[in-house]
């Protein structure tokens, strides 16, 4: 037998996701470059770690044995040990609910030992089974404590619906904001849980179009600047699982959002830049970062033409996105692992013209304890396209600093020429 793959050119033409690629349809196999999908907290900003970016908070994890052991292995690893507190559940709960009665003694007793102004609640499969009413619950609790319990879900089961757990803990986190005034020169940036990469060009960018604050939420250090983010003009949603909570802030508070992915490709970038310009009325000259980047790309490309180069998922770019730029720096994409979705349909057939032949694995497919690693690669790009090619030079490119824009790109090519 041999690992499950198709060609670009095949899902391009496909008129249907092949069900391989979708979790849902099968069995996950969990060989250890999967390990961080099979469970949204295995690794960096699962749910649990991603709740506690809300300053001055702690998180009460209601779960089984299992789930709790896990997260106090990653909380010790990631630094939020001292946030972290558990209320365990055992057959009876499991079966009866009975653990929900415990809920507002346990978190009066957390505020005994851990004064926190803010109380995220996180429940697990097992309440979703139950069709707990988590958002009533709260509801109380706040009455009963004076501090603000915010609900949350970490729904592995609900990675396939309509709003998984990663995307859902994006709208939790700016739930507590209130709209009381609006500062016209001020913005939000959504999407990451840690803090842009602050050499990116974006934020001169954004001065230069006369924004003056840029409020992103893991640079908050108090409650009290963090409901700053409640008066900003828009939000700038810059990847694209933060949609729902854009959506559901102008929606609740008024606030409008533009939509400003993360891209590779200088051309697109530029584009963006111009485009977002209009959208807003302002004049944004991005002229000298994109001549400087254009430069660094014309420069890379002598280096990397005819290298074979094996990307992953488990990094800071679409991998069908960073394929495409990357086959316009010279590289053969011989192998894209990524589950794939509806959403990246235009971006596979974009890449389809310029690669038809790349094979695209899927980490979690059970027929990929039969993958057999090519022998003629030169580079790798993602954690986990490492770990399933060991002995090939790798940029991890996964880091707490999130990259972005012309910046995102240069540093890029810089650590892959590194590399080789």
């Amino acid at each position: 037998m041999k690992a499950f793959y198709r060609t670009i050119e095949q899902l391009a033409q496909a008129e249907h996701i092949p069900s391989e690629y979708i979790p849902a349809c099968h069995l996950i196999y969990s060989a250890p470059a999967t390990l961080a999908y099979n469970s949204p907290g295995a690794i960096g900003f699962g749910v649990k770690r991603a709740g506690l970016v809300i300053p001055e908070s702690v998180m009460l994890l209601v779960s089984p044995a299992s789930c709790g052991r896990n997260s106090t292995i990653l909380s010790q690893e990631e630094g939020y040990a001292d946030r972290m507190f558990y209320l365990l559940m055992n057959e009876t709960d499991l079966v009866t609910g009975r653990h929900l009665r415990k809920l507002s003694q346990a978190v009066q007793e957390i505020l005994e030992v851990a004064p926190a102004k803010v109380v995220v609640i996180c429940i697990t499969c097992v309440d979703a089974l139950l069709a707990t009413d988590l958002e009533s619950i709260a509801q109380k609790i706040e009455q009963q404590t004076g501090v603000h319990i915010v609900p949350s879900y970490m729904y592995a089961l609900e990675r396939e619906g309509r709003k998984p757990p990663m995307t859902a803990i994006r709208q939790t986190i700016y739930s507590l904001l209130e709209r009381k005034t609006v500062d016209p020169k001020a913005i939000n940036l959504l999407g990451f849980f840690s803090c842009l990469n602050p050499e990116s060009e974006l934020f001169e960018l954004l001065h230069q179009a006369g924004i003056q604050t840029i409020h992103q939420v893991a640079e908050k250090k108090t409650l009290e600047e963090y409901m700053e983010m409640g008066n900003a003009n828009f939000n700038l949603v810059l990847y694209p699982e933060s949609n729902y909570a854009a959506q559901d802030l102008n929606q609740r508070l008024g606030m409008p959002y533009i939509e400003f992915p993360r891209l590779y490709e200088v051309e697109r970038i530029h584009r963006l830049y111009q485009l977002f310009a209009k959208a807003i009325g302002v004049v944004m000259d991005d002229t000298s970062y994109y001549l400087e980047t254009k430069q660094i790309v014309q420069e890379a490309r002598s280096i990397f033409q005819g290298k074979k180069l094996v990307i992953g998922e488990m990094l800071d770019a679409n991998p069908f996105e960073l394929a495409c730029a990357l086959s316009e720096l010279g590289f053969e994409i011989m192998e894209i692992f990524s589950n794939v979705t509806q959403n990246d349909k235009k971006t596979i057939q974009r890449l389809a013209k310029v690669s038809p032949n790349t094979q695209v694995y899927t980490g979690i497919s059970p027929s990929m304890v039969h993958y057999q690693a090519r022998q003629d690669i030169d580079l790798t790009i993602g954690k986990d396209a490492g770990m399933l090619y060991p002995d090939v030079p790798c940029v991890p490119w996964n880091q707490e600093e999130q990259p972005f824009g012309y910046q995102g790109l240069q540093d890029l090519i810089a650590e892959m020429r590194n590399c080789l």
